[in-house]
C-alpha cells in the first residue's frame, strides 16, 4: 500500500547545525492498517507524516503509494490520494464559509471547476446524513459559518470531509490534541467508525497512549528517527498503557533525564 524505502532526512543540511533525523529508515503500511504512532517530542512522528504527505521531501530514498513512486510529487497533487486531519481544528475547514459551503468544496475535490453553482441542492440531504452520524446536532446547523462552531464540532466536520471523497490513505495528525477530553473521546469514536465502515488505511500520530492502545490494529513507537517498537494484531492488543510508559521511562533514563 505505502512504502518508505531507505529514507534519509536531515535539517539545516550543510551547516554546523545539521541534524540527521531519518537515516536508512524503512516503513511498510499495509492496506487496511490503522496505525497509531507514538513517541516523545523530536522522535520523528510529525516529520514522518510530512514526508508521506509531501510537505517535506527526503534527501534520499523513495516513497511509494500503490506501486507509484510519489517521492517528487508535490503536496497538492498527493491530496488526490491522501486525506489529512490536522491538530488545529481551524486547519481543515474554511472559517468564513458555512458548513454547507465547506461540504460543497469537499464534494468538488479533484473535479474541474466551471461557471456554475458550487452547491448542488440535491446533495444537501446527503450532507445532513453525514453530519447526523457525528451526534452533535450539526445537521441542524448546516447554514452556520464554521468559524462560530466549537473546536470539537469543527474537527468532526474536518474528519467527515477528509473521508467523504475516496482517498487511499487517511493521515491523522494529533487530531484530538487540541480538544477537551469529552470532545476527544467523541472524535476518536467517530474516527474508528469512519475508518471501519469505509475500510480506510489510516496513520494516526497521538500523544494519548490510551487512544493508541484502544484503537487500530498496529502501534509504532518512534525514538530518534527510528521505530523502536512495531506491534500488530494480537501482540498490539496485548499492550497496555503501562507497557508503553515503561518504554518511555527507559528512553528517558538513556537520554539522561
Amino acid at each position: 500500500m505505502l512504502k518508505l524505502n531507505n529514507i534519509y532526512t536531515s535539517f539545516a543540511k550543510g551547516t554546523v547545525d545539521e541534524m540527521k533525523l531519518f537515516e536508512d529508515f524503512n516503513l511498510t503500511v499495509n492496506k487496511g492498517d490503522f496505525i497509531s504512532i507514538v513517541g516523545s517530542n523530536g522522535s520523528g512522528k510529525t516529520t514522518l507524516l510530512n514526508l508521506i504527505c509531501g510537505t517535506l521531501t527526503p534527501d534520499s530514498g523513495s516513497i511509494v503509494l500503490k506501486d507509484k513512486d510519489i517521492t517528487a510529487l508535490p503536496e497538492y497533487k498527493r491530496s488526490r490520494y491522501i486525506g489529512r486531519v490536522f491538530q488545529d481544528p481551524k486547519a481543515g475547514t474554511c472559517s468564513e464559509l458555512t458548513v454547507l459551503e465547506n461540504f460543497a468544496l469537499a464534494d468538488n475535490k479533484n473535479k474541474c471547476y466551471a461557471l456554475g453553482r458550487a452547491i448542488n441542492k440535491k446533495r444537501i440531504d446527503y450532507y445532513k446524513s453525514l453530519l447526523a452520524e457525528c451526534n452533535m446536532g450539526l445537521e441542524d446547523r448546516i447554514n452556520t459559518p464554521i468559524g462560530s462552531l466549537s473546536g470539537g464540532q469543527r474537527q468532526a466536520i474536518a474528519l467527515v470531509l477528509a473521508g467523504m471523497t475516496k482517498v487511499d490513505l487517511l493521515i491523522l495528525d494529533e487530531h484530538t490534541a487540541a480538544l477537551d477530553p469529552k470532545a476527544a473521546e467523541t472524535i476518536m469514536e467517530l474516527t474508528h467508525r469512519l475508518v471501519s465502515e469505509k475500510g480506510l488505511t489510516a496513520v494516526m500520530v497521538t500523544h494519548n497512549l490510551r487512544f493508541a492502545t484502544d484503537y487500530g490494529n498496529r502501534i509504532i513507537m518512534m525514538h530518534g528517527g527510528r521505530a523502536i517498537l512495531d506491534k500488530a494484531g494480537a501482540e498490539k492488543d496485548a499492550l497496555q498503557v503501562t507497557d508503553l510508559l515503561g518504554i518511555f521511562n527507559e528512553i528517558s533514563i538513556e537520554c539522561g533525564n
